[in-house]
Formats: structure tokens, C-alpha cells, sequence
């Protein structure tokens, strides 16, 4: 018999204990009778972490900007993020090159 995947942080090192599913990652515990599937869209950022529109992002590496004299340097926070479909799937504002989208492999959410 397969565990499905944590639904918090989709762990795939999830155990049982007694009727709970419990993940050993996050520490989410859930009866997967009682699980219902979430409407939307799932984003992960770098660390398998789910984020959310209005979540705070760091950018883990250098990212060249087609057309732009520089590049957007690591560590360079990105606020107020919103989630959009496809391959770059974060619309948001980056300071000093405006509006952009970013592919959620090269952030970080942050606490």
C-alpha cells in the first residue's frame, strides 16, 4: 500500500500512526479519510515549501534579466508575491526592474 504525499509540504516520507498520517518533515498530521483536496493553484518554492499570494521571497541565485544592464543578485527579497499559472509562475515587483515574473524554483519563502 502507497502513503500519499504530505499536503502541507508533499513529503513523501509519510508514516501512520494508529488512524493519522503523519509527516516526519513538518510534523502535519492528518486523517486521510477526513483530507479534503484544496481548489487552486500549488506553488513550491526551492525548498518544497508551498507558498501563497502575498508571501515574502528571497532569490537564491543570480538571475540574468533579458534586456536589462544587471542581474538580480541573490538574496534580493521579493515582497508581496502573487501566484499566476504557467512556467514563470510569480508575478511580482522587483526593486529596481519593476514588474516581472519568476519561476518559484529560485526562491525561498521567508518565516
Amino acid at each position: 500500500m502507497s502513503l500519499p504525499n504530505c499536503p502541507k509540504c508533499n513529503s513523501e516520507y509519510v508514516y501512520e500512526d494508529g488512524v493519522l498520517l503523519v509527516c516526519p518533515e513538518c510534523a502535519y498530521e492528518w486523517n486521510p479519510e477526513e483530507v479534503v483536496e484544496e481548489e487552486g493553484l500549488v506553488v513550491l518554492d526551492s525548498n518544497g515549501t508551498r507558498l501563497a499570494d502575498g508571501d515574502t521571497v528571497t532569490v537564491i541565485k543570480d538571475l540574468k534579466v533579458k534586456g536589462a544592464p544587471k542581474d538580480i543578485k541573490q538574496g534580493t527579497r521579493v515582497k508581496n508575491i502573487r501566484l499566476v499559472e504557467g512556467d514563470h509562475n510569480i508575478d511580482c515587483k522587483v526593486d529596481g526592474f519593476g514588474a516581472m515574473k519568476l519561476k518559484s524554483e529560485f526562491v525561498k519563502k521567508l518565516s
